[in-house]
């Protein structure tokens, strides 16, 4: 039997197990948005995973969302995230880096002064986000891009692939999930372009393929991923027929032979997106979303998944490999200290294997 602890091999990246730690906001980059020592000792704690997905970082400054998220376009953050790769190689773990370009999900308060809100076309997202600066504020109204534009955007992609394999990561992965721009692209509710990408589900699903074909031309298909979550609804994000767009852009990527596809278990009104998945794409696949070590063990041993990958478990169990592994009890979660600076609960939950 095939089971959550036995090694694979997703594309070119070899893991010692199957146990897959989630990407996770956490809000504590430092000056620069670069990566300190308190980013690489939470991640060295949690180098047994088989991989690493890191939080979501922006390949610039655009692509900016949310307060203290760290980046990959300046040379103090490539210089930051090789010593959190270095830590994690150094435990005998692999890491990935997730690129998140948040798109629409923005406000000025948490950027750069230079840096703008764009996204595919000018309509403001429903709700707020947090600043450090004035708390809860409304996310700003975005500057629709250029059709002459996006390819730019795109090539940023591409060199954010080229700095995350310079600061030592073993792949990337594409995060085009949790209605940020490769979403934003993707939906009919926030992509209202009348070029060349949007439109029909043809041209929508475009503007992520290219980012995956231009992160793939630098890394090569092996090492690239990308992270889908077809009819979830957060961040306003809203689609008429997510079973034909992510259908049409499953089908199209399958050839070009990722590493892996990281699909969010979400079952809508709308659309079974394991289903889509299932009958759309031929890759591995790392399942995530509540999923039991019952379930995960079952749906390896069948083949359905190569890996599965957790989140909330990670945040209080360092050594969550081995917790799971000999039946040990699970810690729970502070929800208090999520996205709060510093050390507490972030570093500081303790580990009973070591």
């Amino acid at each position: 039997m095939t089971n959550l602890f036995d090694p694979v091999r997703l594309g070119d990246i070899d893991l010692a197990n199957r146990v897959v730690m989630a990407p996770m906001t956490r809000s504590r980059a430092g000056a620069g948005d670069a990566p300190t020592d308190l980013n690489v000792e939470y991640y060295r704690q949690r180098a047994s995973a088989g991989l690493i997905v890191s939080e979501g970082t922006q390949p610039s400054a655009d692509g900016k969302g949310y307060c203290r998220t760290p980046g990959i376009h300046s040379v103090a953050q490539i210089a930051g995230w090789r010593k959190v790769t270095e830590a994690v190689h150094g435990e005998g773990g692999k890491i990935v880096l997730q690129i998140m370009h948040c798109g629409r999900i923005g406000a000025k308060l948490n950027k750069d002064p230079d840096a703008e809100t764009i996204a595919p076309s000018a309509i403001r997202a429903a709700g707020q986000m947090f600043t450090d600066a004035a708390g809860m504020v409304d996310f700003d109204e975005p500057r629709a891009l250029e059709t002459d534009e996006v390819p730019g955007v795109i090539a940023e992609f591409g060199q954010a692939t080229a700095n995350a394999l310079e600061a030592g990561f073993d792949g990337v992965e594409l995060h085009a999930a949790s209605g940020y721009l490769p979403m934003q692209f993707l939906s009919t509710g926030t992509n209202k372009r009348t070029d060349r990408y949007g439109g029909s589900a043809e041209n929508r699903i475009r503007a992520v393929v290219e980012m995956l074909e231009a992160m793939a031309k630098v890394a090569g298909p092996g090492r690239v991923g990308i992270r889908i979550c077809p009819g979830v609804l957060f961040n306003d994000i809203h689609d008429d027929d997510p079973r034909e767009t992510y259908s049409a852009l499953l089908k199209t990527i399958d050839p070009m032979k990722l590493a892996y596809l990281h699909l969010i278990l979400l079952q809508t009104p709308q659309v079974d997106g394991f289903a889509v998945a299932q009958a759309n794409y031929t890759g591995p696949m790392i399942l995530n979303d509540s999923i039991t070590l019952e379930r995960a063990n079952q749906l390896i041993d069948t083949g359905v998944a190569a890996a599965v990958s957790f989140a909330r478990h990670f945040l209080a169990n360092p050594d969550l490999v081995h917790r799971l592994r000999s039946g040990a009890e699970l810690a729970r979660f502070d929800r208090k200290t999520l996205y709060t600076p510093g050390s507490a609960g972030y570093t500081d939950y303790p580990m009973i294997y070591k």
